[in-house]
């Protein structure tokens, strides 16, 4: 657990907006709350108008709370009445497009918001941080000149370059191509980690939310449903939206039975330990891909209904002889055609299960 201090917490905040039509205002943000440690890296996760972006701009400093506040090392820089500038809350923002000046150079982009001292001194600094994300060749380049990672470490090494208390990326992978999203998700904890910086994004990839950060908000309609580890939200989601928005799986019916068990219909799965369903009940289990494997010797088949290509492995979409559809990942040396009927069978070692 870590016993570093709290750098960053929101507590209840609400943030509204009036509405298009005028008859009122909308609540974007509800009742919100969580904590980050100094050094932790944390995401928001959520789909489109969930009001993870409007959480990010209220830590800024550019959305006003209707309820709440906001600490930064547990001073209040935002509440219903008080509201620090931005300029004055050593917070570093990295914004989606990246907002690289094409005019500049990329050192001089890098020390663009550092305001005191020689000139010398500045591109000293400058230099420092285009080191620290390995773009000291790259000093003398222009923003055009240079691939979207690379334009993304720029603006990161802007933000870090005044030394704040905390970094705030707005969705910082999505101009970025897919394949390569995972891959810089990485490379860059790599760097906050590697500078102790306290960081804080937003996303809809949960891809990108696993790859980066040690703490994950999985957020609906203006509010937190989970704040939890990656590996919890995956293994121990809190409800069902949680449990189908985090890793590609389906609910497949079952029925508890003495011991501890639950059957359904590709067969028996014991309950985790803690799990108290007196039998005879009905449930829901959640199969996701990786709990179906592929086996050429079981008896249990399922037709391929649909199949994607993903390099090492197929997706495949399999309807069981009820007609339920669920979900495997399949070596992608194992090319069946659509139609085809496989062999399965269940490989799930963590069940999870909601009643119905």
């Amino acid at each position: 657990m870590n016993s570093n201090p709290t750098l960053l917490s929101l507590e209840n905040i609400a943030i509204t907006f009036p509405r298009q039509d005028g008859s009122g205002t909308l609540e974007i943000v509800k009742d919100l709350s969580f904590s980050l440690p100094q050094d932790d890296i944390a995401c928001l996760l959520g789909p489109s108008g969930c009001g993870k972006s409007t959480v990010l701009r209220a830590i800024c400093g550019f959305e006003p709370l209707q309820a709440g506040e906001i600490k930064i090392h547990g001073k209040t820089v935002s509440s219903t009445r008080i509201r620090i500038p931005p300029a004055d809350r050593k917070v570093g923002m990295v914004f989606q497009d990246f907002a690289l000046f094409p005019h500049l150079t990329v050192l001089e982009n890098v020390i663009f918001g550092l305001r005191e001292g020689p000139i010398a001194d500045r591109k000293k600094i400058g230099m420092q941080w285009l080191e620290r994300v390995s773009l000291q060749d790259k000093a003398n380049a222009y923003p055009h000149e240079l691939s979207g990672g690379q334009q993304q470490r720029v603006a990161l090494a802007r933000a870090m370059a005044p030394e704040p208390d905390l970094i705030l990326l707005d969705e910082p992978f999505s101009n970025l191509d897919i394949d390569l999203r995972e891959r810089l998700a990485s490379e860059m904890r790599d760097i906050l980690k590697a500078n102790h910086v306290t960081a804080l994004l937003v996303t809809h990839d949960q891809f990108e939310a696993f790859a980066i950060a040690d703490h994950i908000g999985v957020m609906n309609n203006g509010k937190i449903v989970q704040w939890d580890s990656p590996y919890d939200l995956y293994h121990k989601p809190i409800d069902r939206y949680v449990a189908e928005f985090i890793g590609r799986g389906v609910f497949i019916q079952g029925q508890t039975q003495v011991g501890g068990a639950v059957t359904i219909e590709l067969g028996q799965l014991q309950l985790d330990d803690g799990e108290r369903i007196p039998p005879g009940k009905q449930i829901d289990v959640l199969l996701r891909a990786d709990d179906i494997q592929h086996d050429d010797e079981s008896p249990m088949q399922a037709e391929v209904v649909r199949k994607a290509f993903r390099g090492a492995d197929f997706l495949y979409t399999l309807k069981l002889k009820s007609g339920q559809e669920i979900f495997a990942f399949v070596p992608s040396h194992h090319n069946h055609a659509i139609g085809e009927k496989i062999g399965i069978r269940l490989g799930a070692d963590h069940v999870v299960t909601f009643t119905s």
